[in-house]
């Protein structure tokens, strides 16, 4: 292959300074600080720690290591590709949250014709950032990072807009993402991954190997998201009792599924030996299958069951279900996102559908109204005017029964799946362009052809027989 296509000198350069000043345009006519940030808005009678600051930004710094730490290391996995793997999540997630801070604000903060900027959107910055991440998953090794910041450019609106009328118009419960973030970075990395099919790679490649180091590496970014993961699920619930039920749900998701993980891996191993993929990749499991209901009263029991059925789900998935989407379904899922998040996230809805049908006044006192906010009366309703006794500040809702609401949360997973597959569609289209620099088939995994290489890289490819095939999933 010429190596012109590839080079990086013209094309990455050229494209960042065009999103730059898009940015940078974009940011001087739109942004302004919101009233936390602002000065004008302080006085003496302002008590400087009552500031969101000091309530949000202990869950936008843990969610930021997950971002930049867990992600990073987690796609370091591969022996060849540990460079791109972490610089181009680092590069990727930098744009994504730029980007995100713009088209969400427009959706979410926009007030006066301004977004109004406080660490709180850089929260919900994060999460889309978090989307496209696990979309990129899903075409690791096989995208230049020209593509990747063209594939983020278009996933944020596409994200953007479905998450903006799941939660205006549909009207969901979804604390943890399950169905906006999960799903739908799931079904879009699918889409990607379909149109940029590559049959030369369905039985492997002789660099898409891993390494000693790189599965330490790996595990270390499973670790990082591990432990921040309950800061995800519950950064954005209501603060007091629901965001403490979150973090303890989550808590016990994650702990369930890692005990199972390890139980799996022995079983299904011919040597009873444990898997370092299954340790990176399947321990994860509960952190997802307890999102959609990780505010409600589900009670503990059933967290641990979800954390169990969740890891279970996805150690199956990635034994079976991924070399079946490759073979049969054109879908090469390089990182086995649709295990890990789709199988997941479905199961997690359906846990959500089934907590909310089961929701009763005898179990959450007056406060369903406040977590099942569209399920409260509508404005008017003497019921409002008697909850709001007990409940003061009670926002009216849209009187929805439990039925209606679990059928708008259905909805919700159809429209998120479909609105996401169809994004990814177009986004794979748009990155087949000839000009985006897309690595040729033997040239993937490698992280020679977008970096300056250090001497010992070369002596290790020496090393690599050319039959040695390890991959992740």
């Amino acid at each position: 292959m010429d190596p012109s296509s590839t080079s990086l000198r013209v094309r990455l350069p050229a494209l960042v300074l065009v999103l730059e000043v898009i940015l940078l345009v974009l940011y001087s006519f739109f942004v302004t600080y919101d009233d936390n940030a602002n000065a004008k808005m302080q006085n003496n009678m302002t008590i400087p720690m009552d500031n969101s600051l000091y309530r949000d930004y202990p869950y936008f710094a843990d969610v930021q290591v997950m971002i930049f730490v867990g992600f990073g290391c987690l796609l370091a996995f591969l022996r060849f590709y540990g460079f791109s793997g972490m610089v181009f999540n680092f590069l990727t997630a930098t744009f994504s949250i730029q980007w995100a801070i713009l088209v969400q604000g427009y959706f979410q903060f926009y007030q006066d014709g301004k977004i109004h900027l406080g660490v709180i959107n850089l929260i919900n910055a994060e999460f889309a950032c978090a989307v496209v991440l696990i979309s990129f998953g899903a075409v690791l090794g096989k995208t230049s990072p020209v593509q990747l910041l063209v594939m983020a450019f278009l996933e944020v609106p596409f994200f953007s807009v479905t998450e903006w009328a799941v939660l205006k118009y549909i009207r969901v419960n979804d604390a943890g993402g399950s169905i906006v973030i999960h799903l739908f970075a799931c079904y879009f990395g699918l889409g990607v991954t379909f149109v940029l099919y590559r049959p030369n790679l369905n039985n492997g490649h002789s660099k898409e190997i891993t390494s000693y180091h790189s599965d330490i590496l790996s595990v270390l970014g499973t670790l990082f998201l591990w432990v921040f993961w309950p800061s995800f699920n519950s950064s954005l619930t209501l603060k007091g009792d629901d965001q403490h039920r979150a973090v303890l749900h989550t808590f016990i998701g994650l702990s369930s599924s890692t005990m199972t993980a390890f139980a799996l891996s022995a079983v299904f191993n011919k040597k009873g030996k444990l898997t370092m993929a299954d340790i990176q990749n399947v321990t994860l499991a509960g952190g997802v299958t307890v999102g959609a209901s990780v505010d409600m009263m589900i009670s503990p029991a059933a967290a641990y069951a979800l954390g169990v059925l969740g890891c279970t789900a996805c150690f199956l998935g990635y034994r079976y279900l991924t070399p079946f989407l490759a073979q049969r379904l054109r879908i090469q899922d390089q990182c086995g996102i649709h295990n890990l998040h789709g199988l997941t996230g479905l199961i997690s809805c359906t846990a959500g559908i089934c907590a909310i049908l089961l929701a009763t006044e005898e179990t959450y006192g007056p406060s369903m109204y406040e977590i099942f906010a569209h399920r409260s009366p509508p404005e008017g309703d003497p019921k409002l005017l008697a909850l709001r006794q007990l409940i003061p500040g009670l926002k009216a809702g849209l009187g929805r029964s439990a039925e209606e609401q679990a059928l708008y949360q259905v909805a919700a997973i159809f429209s998120t799946i479909a609105a996401a597959a169809v994004g990814g569609v177009v986004t794979g289209f748009v990155l087949k362009l000839p000009c985006l620099a897309s690595p040729a088939d033997d040239d993937c995994f490698d992280d020679e052809l977008f970096f300056h290489m250090p001497t010992d890289f070369y002596s290790e490819v020496k090393k690599t027989p050319s039959n040695e095939h390890d991959s992740k999933v």
